[in-house]
């Protein structure tokens, strides 16, 4: 028999392996009436060989308050300033340049999250990633 969802949850600045009941994780979970050390002690045993990368994860709360969840890989714009090794991107991204990367890169980082993206063709998923780096001041190499 198939559980009602009640409510999903899309929690995206949490730390591989660094998951506590302290916000913004508890305020949100406790409010849906699911069970915040469970979850924490889920999401840090999956996510304890990434530990210090951002996990974003995606939880979907049942009726019966039980859930279940989807850990997604990092973000672009994460993955991006790494690669640059910077802490943040341009303010003025048409002027100031943070660094460069290369199209090789850019397939590496495609093929990594190909499986979140809402696209089909690892084309698409490059061009999505060039316009994150174009707006965060990251100039690209062909």
């Amino acid at each position: 028999m198939k559980k009602k969802v009640m409510k999903r949850i899309r929690i995206q600045k949490i730390n591989g392996g660094k998951a506590s009941p302290a916000p913004p994780i508890g305020p949100i979970l406790g409010s849906s009436g699911v069970n915040i050390m469970e979850f924490c002690k889920q999401y840090n045993s999956l996510t304890q060989n990434k530990m210090g990368e951002i996990c974003p994860v995606i939880i979907t709360v049942y009726e019966d308050k039980s859930f279940s969840f989807v850990i997604k890989k990092p973000p672009v714009s994460i993955q991006l300033l790494a690669v640059v090794k910077k802490e943040k991107g341009s303010k003025e991204s048409n002027r100031f340049k943070i660094g460069k990367i290369s199209l090789n890169k850019i397939k590496i980082i495609a093929k990594n999250k190909m499986e979140d993206f809402n696209c089909f063709s690892i084309e698409s998923a490059i061009s999505m990633i060039s316009g994150t780096a174009r707006s965060m001041g990251i100039e690209i190499d062909s």
